[in-house]
């Protein structure tokens, strides 16, 4: 089907307006962090915003802490999903339907609901305040959808390629690492991109989980730093600049193979 001019130049229009209404925020708290703190009067571009608020914020710890936390639940759940997808996307088992749609309860379940019984437990067990309790609970509800994702991809994959790997004497980890997973490279950057930012971005386990403070991550740290420097919109936005920039650079890094995953997560269905 051939797309006229005028088609294609109301993509574009489309596309911009909808480009320049999801860059807006991003630009307008860029600029108020370049703005002058309160009771300063020179003019100009203000870059030192972003070392004054790293120093008084002391965002060092929470963004170690968040990269250990995220690192752990991403490698965890990821690793979880590929064999929990696997398992469900290639092989027939009794019981696996009920098995599968127990995994979805994850994704319906509320952190909210469950947060207050869970940390009395971990409480028991002597894991609060360690990243044990930050990251497990972030692992159970992050391998709940990245195995409902990969199980969709893998069931995409034609059966001829698993096929030929156990006519070829594979066993089913080895058809699983060395033929299954490098065409599902796209789908697996893509849900590990998604996992990441709901790492980075998760508040209420670690604030539950971690009452002495010990792992405080950059959601936290930058809502302490919001409370005591309220009125000072320009050391704020720059703080938010600070805790944003990991997620920019990941998904940067990622994007053509996240553009990938979703394009034929679309596709399939």
């Amino acid at each position: 089907m051939r797309v006229s001019s005028g088609e294609r130049l109301l993509n574009y229009v489309i596309l911009s307006l909808f480009a320049i209404f999801a860059l807006f925020p991003i630009v307008t708290i860029f600029v108020t962090a370049l703005r002058p703190q309160i009771g300063v009067t020179d003019g100009g571009l203000h870059w030192d915003n972003f070392v004054t608020a790293w120093e008084l914020g002391r965002f060092d710890e929470a963004l170690i802490n968040s990269l250990l936390v995220a690192v752990l639940v991403v490698s965890a759940a990821l690793l979880l999903s590929i064999l929990a997808g696997y398992a469900f996307g290639t092989m027939r088992f009794r019981g696996s339907t009920v098995l599968f749609y127990l995994f979805l309860l994850g994704l319906m379940v509320p952190a909210e609901a469950i947060v207050i019984p869970l940390f009395f437990d971990l409480r028991t067990l002597g894991l609060t305040d360690t990243i044990w309790a930050v990251a497990m609970p972030q692992i159970a509800q992050s391998v709940a959808f990245g195995t409902f994702w990969m199980r969709a991809q893998f069931r995409a994959l034609p059966n001829n390629l698993i096929e030929a790997a156990a006519l070829d004497g594979a066993t089913g980890m080895a058809a699983l690492w060395r033929v299954v997973v490098p065409p599902s490279l796209p789908s697996i950057a893509t849900v590990s991109v998604l996992m990441f930012m709901w790492t980075w971005n998760e508040f209420l386990i670690p604030l539950i989980m971690s009452p002495g403070g010990q792992w405080r991550t950059a959601p936290l740290g930058l809502a302490v730093f919001k409370g005591q420097y309220t009125s000072d919109h320009a050391l704020v936005a720059a703080a938010g600049v600070i805790i944003a920039a990991p997620i920019i650079i990941v998904f940067l890094m990622l994007q053509r193979y996240f553009i990938s995953g979703m394009l034929e997560g679309a596709s399939k269905e």
